[in-house]
């Protein structure tokens, strides 16, 4: 009796607690059965919202990059000397590759490293941009260097550096295999090369094929095709 006392004292202390779990407690033990009965769907929707969250965040997380970059870009402009998009960043913008016909604009990262690469093309040069006329990017074929499969013999590329913007025409467009041919940069020779892996709609990455888009100096058009400094590639 005098336990039943307690209780209804407590009920007139805070009646709608009382309510409240007598309500709450059929509730819970309901939703833990249709969860226990359809585990299955419960387990198909919470992936597919993960899924979903996560598709929606990759474009965000890349225009946010953009954005980023972009700044870091301007920043470099500025002079200064390491202008980093973010601050744990182990890379920074050194140059924009412009193509006219195309309509496209990419911010150059340095560093040519997987984590760089998934944010834009990078500079291959280990001694930077400017320490020597032969220069090769490189990008992934399914984002930034897509377009190259676009590309046509005689497409203007203009290259924006802090110490000057070059122009450059396409001269070369060819696969090549990279067991066979290694990438080699001549500090002698004046060309932009662009490199990307191939085909493009190969289902799967990280075959030895890759295209390789040579260019020259939009000034030196009377260059011969023939000539020995086409492509950044040599065979072993």
């Amino acid at each position: 009796m005098r336990g039943s006392k307690i209780i209804h004292q407590e009920d007139n202390h805070d009646p709608v607690a009382f309510f409240q779990n007598i309500r709450t407690a059929p509730l819970a033990v309901t939703f833990l059965k249709l969860l226990k009965r359809h585990w299955a769907l419960v387990a198909v929707t919470l992936t597919a919202t993960f899924f979903l969250l996560d598709a929606l965040w990759i474009p965000l997380k890349a225009e946010l990059a953009q954005h980023l970059l972009e700044r870091s870009w301007l920043r470099t402009l500025e002079g200064e000397p390491d202008a980093k998009p973010w601050p744990w960043a182990d890379t920074r913008a050194v140059a924009v590759l412009e193509v006219p016909r195309l309509g496209l604009r990419e911010i150059v990262l340095e560093g040519s490293s997987g984590r760089n690469l998934a944010f834009g093309p990078t500079l291959v040069n280990a001694q930077g941009m400017d320490n020597s006329p032969d220069k090769v990017l490189s990008g992934h074929r399914d984002t930034h260097f897509n377009f190259l499969k676009d590309l046509r013999t005689g497409d203007l590329l203009r290259l924006r550096t802090t110490s000057g913007i070059r122009d450059y025409r396409v001269s070369w467009l060819e696969a090549v295999d990279s067991r066979i041919q290694q990438l080699v940069i001549e500090d002698s020779l004046d060309r932009l090369t662009l490199l990307t892996c191939y085909p493009f709609d190969a289902p799967t990455a990280g075959g030895p094929m890759r295209w390789v888009v040579t260019a020259l100096p939009a000034t030196n058009q009377n260059t011969r095709i023939s000539e020995p400094q086409a492509p950044s590639l040599a065979g072993h």
